[in-house]
């Protein structure tokens, strides 16, 4: 998306603008003199940004720059959408406090976010011996958020990331986004027809919804942050530039369900054809790879049989750790797994095996439900740097016993 000029409207549950900073001494010598100490209003609806009469640095620790920038206080809160859509989460509270400064080139920005618990380890695989049955593997990958059973009892915790989003009303092009901010493209799937299918068949759409703005002059500029991915390297350090669009909108969500997504990454735009599966909906250019990028690969079990899911690289060392680096796969600290046997023994490209069923390193030896992964559990992403038009937002993430220290600028 382009630089903003600071005329912002706006953002994901604040409403941004961009005052001018003016201090003032009073300089006083009466000795007697009686000190007004009750406490300034806490800010919790607006977010003055200051001239910066020096940058900060971005590397998520606050130095003095910030000391005059006000702070705006939130406390985002899980909602009920219905749909099932956050079970598991609804009432869930996350304090932050925002702080942000601009000079002729960049605006900054200072999030300090209480967390009492770090998540930077996606979606790890593990192996569970006991779905290693005929035509299936054991290798598995841990859900990214809380599952729940069909009597709605926790079955296992989530292991997903800390993320930090904020969205811009582009041109106030979107007039729902001035009173209900990011639910204004928020859109809850009913049951739908799935044309995937063949013969298309009518199917329930329980836990899922999408955002996409509500006509085709509407867009949202949406800044996401992944804090395990760019607190992992310091080629990583930038939020993901996107936005979000009518993707065909109402037109076919009660067509498509899951396939109206409006989210997009910069750089991508529709390309003048639509789905011949999916109708209406239009299809996009493509990005080059860079991001989070899923660790997987379908391999046949043993060569010939069936096909299954394995990881792609394991780093050699073994450590259990959020990510794979672009520099691991091409340095040689990671390698490719190129064979998987119905034991669900891996073949790496050096030819050596890792065999999940020797020890107990690549299983799970704790509590079913709210134990930790396997100790040696596989990364679960690819982490690759950003480039072009999504690395317009650098950004620095650092987490301490009491949360997320995170800057970022643009």
């Amino acid at each position: 998306m382009k630089k903003p000029n600071f005329k912002i409207s706006p953002a994901l549950l604040i409403f941004i603008s961009l005052i001018g900073y003016v201090g003032y001494f009073v300089s006083c010598t009466q000795k007697d003199q009686v000190l007004n100490t009750t406490p300034p209003p806490v800010n919790t609806t607006t977010l003055t940004s200051i001239t910066a009469t020096t940058a900060p640095s971005i590397d998520g620790f606050i130095e003095a720059a910030w000391d005059n920038a006000p702070k705006l206080y939130a406390t985002p809160t899980v909602p009920d959408p219905g749909n099932g859509l956050f079970t598991g989460y609804i009432g869930e509270e996350y304090p932050v406090t925002l702080r942000s400064m601009y000079d002729a080139n960049y605006i900054y920005f200072l999030a300090e976010i209480t967390d009492n618990s770090q998540t930077n380890i996606p979606s790890p695989w593990y192996f569970n011996p006991a779905l290693n049955v005929t035509g299936k593997t054991g290798w598995q990958k841990e859900p990214s958020s809380r599952s729940y059973d069909v009597n709605g009892l926790l079955s296992r915790v989530g292991f997903g990331e800390d993320r930090l989003a904020m969205l811009w009303n582009v041109d106030s092009s979107t007039p729902k986004f001035i009173t209900e901010t990011c639910y204004a493209s928020c859109h809850v799937f009913s049951p739908y027809m799935d044309y995937s299918k063949n013969p298309a068949v009518y199917s329930s759409n329980a836990n899922s919804g999408n955002h996409y703005t509500n006509s085709a002059s509407e867009k949202i500029d949406m800044w996401w942050g992944r804090l395990g991915y760019a607190s992992k390297d310091a080629s990583l350090k930038f939020m993901d530039d996107n936005y979000q669009d009518w993707a065909g909108g109402p037109a076919i969500t009660n067509l498509t369900g899951g396939n109206a997504n409006g989210r997009h990454v910069d750089g991508i735009y529709p390309n003048g054809t639509a789905s011949s599966t999916w109708p209406n909906r239009p299809n996009y250019t493509t990005s080059p790879v860079q991001g989070e990028v899923n660790n997987t690969q379908n391999l046949k079990l043993d060569g010939t049989g069936a096909s299954v899911s394995v990881p792609l690289w394991v780093l050699i060392s073994g450590t259990k750790t959020g990510f794979i680096t672009a520099a691991d796969t091409l340095g040689g600290a990671a390698l490719k797994v190129i064979a998987v046997s119905s034991a669900g023994v891996l073949t790496l490209s050096d030819n050596s095996t890792i065999d999940p069923t020797v020890g107990t390193d690549y299983q799970r030896t704790g509590d079913a439900i709210s134990g930790p992964t396997a100790a040696k559990a596989i990364p679960g992403f690819l982490a690759y740097p950003l480039l072009n038009e999504r690395a317009d937002i650098v950004m620095a993430a650092v987490y301490s016993a009491s949360g997320w220290t995170v800057e970022y600028k643009r």
